[in-house]
């Protein structure tokens, strides 16, 4: 029986009449059928008691697993004495519906970072699904000044808080309109074993920033408690009063919840954006004074105080940093552009570029090419000659007036095998417009066609993911990206290879911010 219930520890929660069976099985197999006769009914219900004593065998699968998982002796904890010393990164589903574009209620994933020595949240994004490139957004979130929002209270302000105001504002002159969320820059991240943490993508952002990645062993949650504990508490302090809440479990959720007033994507990740800000304030229970361990004290508190002791100077993400951030493959810049997942990119600033070699020898002579999985608008080109990134648009940019993003793309691709690149973008298109007029009736005089499931999940998750690189003010016209000359202004020299573009959602201090 002591075997029955070591290998229940790790499957589904079964009854005791299981066990017993199971029992009955092991004997058999190592005595003969009939050998060991079984004591009663009673006598095994007596045995089990004693031998699942706090394991939970017929109870709760993800506690029996975490109990079994949990290593014998005393715990140990590494401790942090600088802000960004120790930092954890993780992800779960948010236990809120939200109404995605075209009125399709979906849960979404939340994925968080937090600051063990200050207990900082520094950033958390919200995305129908995690992606690599999500982790590598976090990453330039954590490093970047959270601006102010119209409607926010003057209380959420950096210069109404226990941070150090006076002396980050000589470091850096954007903080004077920021909020009370503190930048720091990560030495050491750990994440657990999941394929977006350890991503090639990942893992070379966080080199790029001379990070130290740290995974955790396999099913061991407990390594990296922080995180795990914190995003518990944007459940409990956060999403439980959010309209949508479903629970964490079927037997919590209430009925017809999806019929309630939901928020949008957009709008709840403005309210999530506030509460961070807010939870920085709030006394943290594993920040207590050990000198007087009944005074409790914020995480902007231990910021200012560590800040005092260890000297940390936060620095901010530039724009080059950014791109550097987004996910890369490597292709060869032709006659025609850059080709990407059957779309076709080209510009001016191309010219001096074509069918010419990279001189990275490494990588057969490619470019480097970054792009966001979120706006397929746009991908910039490493120039290996002369430094600096250029910005190439996508031919077809007219035909659609929306961005999208890969999911969209490689849905519609699936359904029209061997479609051409016209036809695809032409179809995007129609799937986008089609979910924006809504999912057609008896008596609609249109005689619109019908939607499918996939069709409209496939389009409201794509609309509800806002690109992370934003169409920056100097964007092209329609009419100059229809006729092929994307990005390139009527007094732009030829020549000019190295173009580099602005990323005001990285720079939230800038005119246009303001005027917002």
């Amino acid at each position: 029986m002591q075997k029955a219930v070591n290998e229940a520890a790790q499957g589904s929660t079964r009854t005791a009449t299981y066990l017993f069976w199971k029992t009955g099985q092991i004997l058999e197999a190592d005595h003969g059928r009939g050998a060991v006769e079984l004591p009663s009914q009673r006598s095994l219900y007596r045995l089990l008691e004693k031998l699942s004593a706090g394991k939970h065998t017929t109870g709760s699968a993800r506690t029996r697993r975490s109990l079994a998982d949990r290593p014998d002796g005393p715990f140990g904890e590494r401790s942090a004495a600088a802000p960004g010393e120790l930092m954890q990164m993780d992800s779960t589903p948010l236990d809120v519906l939200v109404r995605l574009d075209d009125g399709v209620p979906a849960r979404v994933d939340l994925t968080g970072m937090i600051d063990v020595a200050t207990r900082s949240l520094t950033a958390a994004v919200l995305r129908p699904t995690t992606k690599s490139v999500d982790a590598s957004v976090l990453l330039a979130r954590t490093v970047t000044p959270e601006p102010m929002r119209p409607g926010w209270a003057q209380a959420l302000a950096m210069s109404r808080s226990a941070l150090p105001f006076r002396r980050l504002l000589d470091i850096d002159a954007r903080l004077e309109h920021a909020a009370a969320r503190p930048v720091i820059v990560p030495e050491t991240i750990v994440v657990d074993q999941g394929t977006v943490f350890i991503s090639r993508n990942f893992r070379a952002s966080c080199n790029f920033l001379g990070i130290n990645f740290q995974p955790v062993h396999d099913a061991s949650g407990w390594e990296k408690g922080h995180i795990e504990r914190m995003l518990g508490s944007v459940g409990t302090l956060f999403a439980q009063f959010v309209a949508g809440y479903t629970g964490f479990n079927a037997e919590r959720r209430g009925r017809h919840v999806e019929q309630q007033p939901l928020w949008s994507l957009l709008e709840l990740q403005e309210l999530l954006d506030e509460w961070i800000v807010v939870w920085q304030s709030r006394p943290h229970d594993g920040l207590r004074d050990p000198l007087h361990p009944g005074r409790m004290f914020s995480p902007n508190e231990k910021y200012a105080a560590l800040v005092e002791t260890a000297g940390y100077v936060p620095v901010a993400l530039s724009a080059d940093d950014y791109i550097e951030l987004l996910p890369a493959t490597w292709r060869a810049i032709n006659a025609y552009g850059v080709k990407i997942k059957h779309r076709t990119y080209d510009d001016q600033a191309l010219n001096p570029l074509r069918q010419q070699r990279s001189g990275v020898k490494d990588r057969k002579d490619l470019w480097e090419i970054h792009y966001d999985p979120y706006d397929v608008s746009r991908i910039w080109v490493r120039d290996h000659w002369n430094g600096g990134w250029i910005t190439l648009f996508w031919k077809q940019l007219h035909r659609v007036a929306a961005p999208f993003g890969e999911l969209a793309w490689d849905h519609t691709r699936r359904t029209l095998p061997g479609a051409s690149e016209e036809q695809l973008a032409d179809a995007v298109a129609d799937l986008l417009r089609r979910a924006h007029q809504g999912p057609a009736t008896s008596g609609d005089a249109g005689g619109r066609a019908r939607l499918s499931r996939r069709d409209r999940r496939v389009a409201a998750r794509t609309k509800s993911s806002p690109p992370s690189t934003p169409i920056p003010p100097e964007a092209p016209p329609a009419d100059r990206v229809a006729d092929g000359q994307a990005g390139q202004s009527d007094d732009t020299p030829e020549g000019n290879v190295a173009k580099v573009i602005p990323m005001p959602i990285f720079d939230p201090f800038t005119e246009a911010d303001k005027r917002w």
